[in-house]
């Protein structure tokens, strides 16, 4: 990589890589341009934005002519966050969203009945969570389209058959399929390191579904003794439905967002719409997320919490929590 790249082209790179649109991508390139530094070093990397900028533009062309394509594996985001379930075939990531949604995903015992991702709502408490139900998983026969819907998702769940005895090998074919195309799924557990540019991380975590099959038990044993220390592995048993409401806060907490809710002065805190922010939003990232307006003019606010006294004013570089109540006066 050329030296002395600007954190502002290192910033516009990254919404390249993680744009779902070619006009997106395009303002992603544009910006790459100008803010690269202008020397040898970077010649080539010039010429490379120049080139992906023109491929880009002709393909924008033609696909005005045509008249744009559909894409199926493109899931527009709802809710307070999207996970994505991934796995191989017959682990049951079908019948966890016909559990926990109300969508009807088609359900059968031979492999790759799903052949389209299918999103549906989740509730966990006051908010709702994008579960998206994708094609198996299984080696040259995984559509490539599922990797770029977990690679556009907020989270990444890989559902696992804990009855059966290649469920590891079923973890490294998935990992694999993943590696191939330049993207790391990093549980939350796992030490931090740094990935090559280029690559897309996304956080997961592991749903062990069927644990109330025979060979369960022993197939469990070995996939914590391997992957513990790196993803948390949440047990289920879509047929029996144990652990599936246990599920629903594994999914908003694989998101890394809190809640936090608003209060008019004089008035009870707003408990039925919270706003959804980052885990480890200040308080003025919070106030923007309400309104642009009271990030600029913030004067001060008041916070309820169960890490604060009750109606305390806070700073601007305060670290709220999931269920903090905020009062902002501009």
């Amino acid at each position: 990589m050329p030296a002395n790249l600007t954190p502002d082209y290192l910033a516009a790179e990254k919404r390249f890589r993680e744009a779902e649109t070619t006009e997106d991508k395009l303002a992603a390139l544009e910006e790459m341009y100008a803010t690269i530094p202008k020397h040898k070093g970077t010649e080539k990397l010039q010429a490379d934005i120049r080139r992906r900028t023109s491929k880009l533009r002709d393909k924008e062309k033609q696909l005005t002519r045509k008249g744009k394509r559909h894409d199926d594996f493109h899931v527009i985001k709802q809710g307070a966050g999207q996970v994505v379930l991934v796995g191989p075939p017959n682990s049951g990531k079908s019948s966890i969203v016909d559990r926990l949604t109300a969508a009807e995903p088609e359900i059968a015992d031979y492999p790759f009945t799903t052949r389209r991702p299918l999103p549906a709502m989740a509730d966990f408490e006051d908010v709702s969570i994008q579960l998206v139900d994708s094609p198996a998983m299984a080696g040259e026969h995984t559509e490539r389209g599922v990797i770029g819907l977990a690679r556009n998702a907020d989270a990444v769940a890989l559902v696992l058959d804990a009855s059966n005895d290649a469920i590891i090998d079923h973890v490294e074919d998935v990992m694999g399929e993943f590696s191939k195309s330049r993207t790391a799924i990093v549980g939350e557990l796992a030490e931090s390191r740094d990935f090559p540019p280029g690559i897309v991380v996304k956080p997961g975590f592991v749903i062990a579904n069927k644990i109330d099959k025979q060979g369960a038990s022993a197939n469990l044993e070995v996939l914590r003794e391997l992957y513990a220390n790196e993803f948390v592995i949440h047990t289920t048993s879509a047929e029996t439905g144990e652990g599936l409401e246990e599920l629903r806060r594994r999914f908003f907490e694989s998101l890394g967002i809190i809640r936090v809710y608003t209060k008019i002065p004089g008035k009870p805190p707003d408990r039925d719409k919270p706003f959804t922010v980052k885990r480890g939003s200040t308080l003025i990232d919070f106030a923007a997320a309400v309104h642009k307006d009271f990030a600029a003019g913030l004067r001060f606010a008041k916070a309820w919490g169960a890490r604060v006294l009750p109606g305390a004013q806070i700073g601007r570089d305060h670290v709220l929590e999931d269920g903090d109540v905020v009062e902002l006066h501009a």
